[in-house]
């Protein structure tokens, strides 16, 4: 998985339609989650479509999984974890992880719709971690 600032530099030379193309090209690009960890204990809530976040690794290297029924959908939760991957989870529990999206402006260049579930993606990665990191 790329890092976020080698994908923050590339979207900043990019406009309108090819950032939502780079988007598409990040959902690709994540790894493949099984079916059987896309529960409801997984979903994210509060999204305009399916998202799904499982965490894996350790407190020292947490790592994620995530899928998306949509595809536009599925770049951005692949920003959210590209933010924090394989990061310790103490780490990920205390980051500002909205900070970190800012260069990619996604409520200036996404609609509402799209951008609604970002905070509770968000929120889902960070007590993931604070779980892992608590033991």
């Amino acid at each position: 998985m790329r890092t976020l600032s080698d994908i923050a530099e590339e979207y900043e030379f990019l406009e309108g339609d090819e950032r939502y193309r780079l988007l598409i090209e990040l959902g690709r690009e994540l790894e493949e989650m099984p079916q059987a960890l896309k529960t409801d204990a997984t979903l994210v809530r509060g999204c305009s479509a399916q998202v799904w976040v499982y965490p894996t690794g350790d407190a020292e290297h947490l790592h994620f999984l995530a899928d998306s029924n949509a595809a536009i959908t599925k770049g951005i939760v692949a920003l959210v974890i590209a933010a924090v991957q394989d990061k310790p989870a103490s780490a990920v529990a205390s980051m500002d992880i909205a900070a970190a999206l800012e260069p990619f402006d996604l409520k200036n260049q996404l609609s509402s719709n799209r951008t609604q579930g970002v905070p509770n993606m968000i929120a889902l990665v960070r007590e993931h971690a604070a779980r892992i990191a608590a033991g």
